[in-house]
């Protein structure tokens, strides 16, 4: 197989197209088979492409990159699953609920986790009241 980027020359669209081989691709223009995709013009010819070459050593590094991404992946996950069943989930409330903790000592005293923005875990460093940012991986084997 082999992908031309084909252009119409009556109204100007570039695309992308495939065939079996380069010489399929000339039997279909001389019997006039290739045809514009927007407006169905056969007056559509290649357009100069850069060919494209594999290169094996960078394809090992790109499958190094996406192995350790997969443990760090995994690794988050991990702390999500301890986080999820050892704090209480307060949602967007994380902010409000972290000041109640902080300064009613009255309260609960078992960690929380929810949202919230930069700004407001900026604004909880400042009154001393500890809180952090971690990355959060949505699960989408569901």
């Amino acid at each position: 197989m082999i992908k031309y980027k084909l252009a119409c020359k009556n109204c100007e669209l570039t695309f992308d197209s495939w065939f079996a081989s380069s010489k399929e691709y000339e039997k279909l223009k001389k019997k006039n088979y290739l045809n514009c995709i927007r407006c169905n013009s056969n007056k559509v010819a290649k357009t100069l492409m850069a060919p494209r070459f594999i290169n094996k050593s960078k394809s090992k590094k790109l499958g190094n990159q996406d192995l350790k991404f997969k443990k760090v992946s995994n690794k988050i996950k991990e702390y999500q699953k301890f986080i999820k069943n050892n704090f209480d989930f307060v949602g967007k409330n994380f902010a409000y609920e972290a000041r109640s903790i902080h300064y009613d000592r009255k309260k609960n005293n078992k960690g929380i986790y929810g949202t919230a923005t930069k700004e407001e875990i900026k604004e909880l460093k400042e009154e001393g009241i500890k809180a952090d940012l971690i990355p959060w991986v949505e699960d989408k084997s569901n």
